[in-house]
C-alpha cells in the first residue's frame, strides 16, 4: 500500500509493538481504499496468524485486527480460524532475505476444522498481513492456504519496504522498531 517509512512505518510500529490498536481502523481504511481503485476477485479475508505464545505476548495479533476491519469494509468473510501459525518462528526482524525464508518454510497450516470441511476448496482469498519485506511470511502462508485447496491468493498488507542494493531499506531491517 505504501512504503515503510515515516509516518506510516511509525503508524505499524505502534499498533504492532505499542499496543495502540484503535490504529487498526483508520490503517484498514487505507487499506481498504487502496483495494477499491483495483477491486480483486476473492470471497474472503485472511490474517497471517501469530503463534498462540506471540499473541499471548503481545495480546492480540496486529494483521487479524488489520484483517478485521478490512474484511467489515470491503463487506467479505472474515476467516480468522481457516489458516494457524504451526510453529513459534523467531522474529523476522535483522534476519537477512535467505533467514528469512528459511525461518517460515513450513510455519503456516490450514486449520484441520477448515481442511477436513474442504472450506478453501475453490476459494479466492485476501490474506492480509501488516509489512511486507521480504514476501517469505506472505509466501508460506500463502502456500499452506493453496495446498489445501484454495484456488487464488492474493495479499495485501499496509506497507512494503524499500529494498536497497544492501537489501534493505536505509541500510537497516525494515521491520526493526
Amino acid at each position: 500500500m505504501g512504503p515503510h517509512v515515516a509516518p506510516l512505518r511509525d503508524a505499524v510500529h505502534a499498533l504492532k509493538y505499542e499496543g495502540v490498536r484503535a490504529l487498526a481502523t483508520p490503517l484498514a481504511a487505507l487499506m481498504a481504499a487502496t483495494c477499491s481503485l483495483a477491486p480483486l476477485p476473492v470471497a474472503a479475508v485472511v490474517p497471517v496468524p501469530l503463534h498462540p505464545r506471540r499473541v499471548r505476548q503481545r495480546g492480540y495479533n496486529q494483521a487479524a485486527l488489520l484483517a478485521r476491519e478490512l474484511a467489515r469494509l470491503l463487506v467479505l468473510p472474515l476467516h480468522e480460524e481457516w489458516l494457524e501459525r504451526a510453529r513459534n518462528t523467531p522474529s523476522q526482524v535483522g534476519l537477512t532475505r535467505a533467514e528469512r525464508w528459511a525461518n517460515v518454510d513450513g510455519a503456516f497450516r490450514v486449520a484441520a476444522a477448515a481442511s477436513d470441511a474442504g472450506a478453501l476448496a475453490g476459494q479466492s482469498v485476501l490474506l492480509v498481513d501488516d509489512v511486507f519485506t521480504s514476501g517469505a511470511t506472505l509466501r508460506a502462508a500463502a502456500g499452506a492456504l493453496r495446498s489445501a485447496g484454495a484456488e487464488a491468493v492474493w495479499a495485501v498488507t499496509l506497507t512494503r519496504a524499500r529494498v536497497g542494493a544492501d537489501g534493505w531499506a536505509a541500510g537497516s531491517a525494515p521491520d526493526a522498531p
